[in-house]
Formats: C-alpha cells, structure tokens, sequence
C-alpha cells in the first residue's frame, strides 16, 4: 500500500490557512482556446507567489508521450526542459491568499495523485477546490461565452442551467480530483467555457477573461484582468479583419449567429454541439483561421 503524502514534497514553512480556495489546472486535457492555461499564466505572470509543494514527476509523468525539450550546444548536451507539477501560495489583488496548482496533467497513479492531493487540501484547511478549462462548442464569437458549471455538490452552482444532459466522455485528471475529492465531503466545483469551435486550436484571451470572472463569482477572488482583456480586445479586431476579407466565413459566422440566436431564444433546441451540414465544418473554420494567425504572426516577426 503506497502512502499518498510520498507523491509530493513541502517547500519551506507551511502556511497557516483558514479556508482557502484551491485554484487547479493541468495541461493536455481538452482546453478549448487556452481558455485554462491563459488564466493560470495570467494569474502567475501578475500576482505575487511562492512554491507550497511540489510532486513527483518521475512518478507521475511519461516522458516518452511528452518528450522535454533538451538543448545541444555543439558536442555536449547543456540543458533540459523541467517538467514540474507545482501547488503555489497566491495572494489576490485584495491582498487574499489562495493556493494555485498547475502544471502537466499526470500520466499515470491518477488514484494516488487525487488522495495525496486530498490529504494536502485536509492538511492546508482548504475551503473550495475550482478548475476551469475551455470546451469547443457551435458558437459564434460575436456573442457572449457561455459556461457551464459542475460541482460536487449542486448547491455550489445555484442559478446556472446546463445545456448537456447525461454524458460520457474520456476521463481526465481534474474530473477525477472533483469526483474523488468531493466524495470525501470537500467541495469541489468547475468551469467549462464555450469557446467557438474554429478557434479552439488558437490562443482566445476572452474565453480565460470568462473562466476568471466565473472563478470571481463563486469565490470572491479578485483578478487583476486589465491585461488579458486588451489581449482579447486585440485578438476580436484581428478576428474581424479575416472575417472581413474572406466571403465565406462571413457567410459562416452569419449563421452561427442565427442558429445561436434561435437556441437562446428557444425557438430551437438544437445542441449547439452539432454542426450544421450546410456550413464549413469547425475543421475547415479553423483551418482558415489558423493561416490567418500564423501569416499574422509571420509579419510580426514572431
């Protein structure tokens, strides 16, 4: 029998904690726009924090399916990329402590990895577990980002419908820690962010803006989001120049719009997961797109 506290290491002084929230997000699970990841390296890039614990990678990490880039200098190798899974100490803009944990989603002893984490938000007097990450869904960007929320328990998201009925989708570490978590009488929530479909491959600023305004509302954190908001002003007027020059996905968003519309209003109740058969699929949108932003970036020299 392996001892969950084994996986992770306490860095330093441990902080005293009444109730914290417990922010968490893990790269290479669905994350439709960045929507996740953005969020996470905002709130790192902004505000002040410190390492609490970090967890075993070698244990949890296979290398072979996510390869660390390695540098060669000539005749000798002198660097390698660090993988690490890191729970950070974070205060907000009001000066309030909450912990951050981020990092590769684990590969493997998934089990192991939620009760040693269990046993770390026991041990920080953790009062509120909250993930968020993006999912690509048939909207258009031109019309506010829904979100749908899940929880341990449905108090937790009074007040917010769902437009998905009973699912079964692949796993992922973060479900995994809210199903496992929650279950032990923590509570647990979530936020997916609709992302529209033909931008899920690219970086969508807005889609992090929602995920940390919902994380605001359920919480009460305050994020400072000046910054991620001019970058998602900057992304929608380059958005809306290719729009502009291209007929097709003119025609495209324009019917997003109203399939949108007409699913807000109730007039049809058509899963805004389908795709309309005599639309450019999602693949094709975003084919397009993806030139546009990588001839973008070509001209800036990036």
């Amino acid at each position: 029998m392996f001892d969950p506290t084994d996986l992770y290491r306490l860095s330093g002084d441990v902080p005293e904690l009444t109730d914290p929230v417990l922010l968490y997000h893990f790269d290479g699970f669905v994350d439709a726009g960045g929507a996740g990841r953005l969020a996470i390296g905002h709130l790192l890039g902004e505000l002040e924090h410190r390492v609490v614990a970090t967890f075993d990678v070698d244990r949890l990490i296979d290398y072979r399916s996510r390869r660390p880039i390695m540098t060669f200098d000539t005749d000798r190798w002198t660097d390698m990329e660090s993988l690490e899974i890191v729970l950070r100490l974070v205060h907000d803009g009001t000066g309030t402590p909450f912990l951050l944990l981020s990092g590769p989603e684990p590969d493997r002893e998934w089990e192991l990895f939620s009760a040693a984490l269990e046993a770390l938000v026991t041990r920080l007097n953790v009062g509120k577990l909250v993930t968020v990450h993006g999912i690509p869904m048939a909207v258009p960007h031109t019309r506010p980002l829904g979100v749908t929320g899940h929880a341990s328990r449905s108090e937790l998201i009074t007040g917010q419908t769902s437009d998905f009925g009973k699912v079964q989708v692949p796993g992922s570490v973060a479900a995994l820690i809210e199903f496992r978590i929650g279950a032990k009488g923590h509570d647990a929530l979530g936020y997916a962010v609709h992302v529209p479909h033909y931008l899920a491959q690219a970086e969508y600023p807005a889609a992090a803006v929602t995920a940390l305004e919902a994380v605001t509302t359920s919480t009460g954190l305050v994020f400072p989001l000046e910054g991620l908001r001019e970058a998602a002003g900057r992304t929608d007027i380059e958005i809306a120049e290719q729009i502009e020059a291209s007929d097709e996905l003119s025609t495209a968003i324009t019917g997003l719009e109203q399939q949108y519309d007409a699913f807000a209003t109730g007039s049809q109740r058509t899963s805004l997961m389908a795709e309309p058969a005599e639309m450019p699929t999602g693949d094709e949108l975003a084919a397009q797109f993806e030139a546009f932003l990588a001839e973008r970036d070509e001209q800036r020299g990036d």
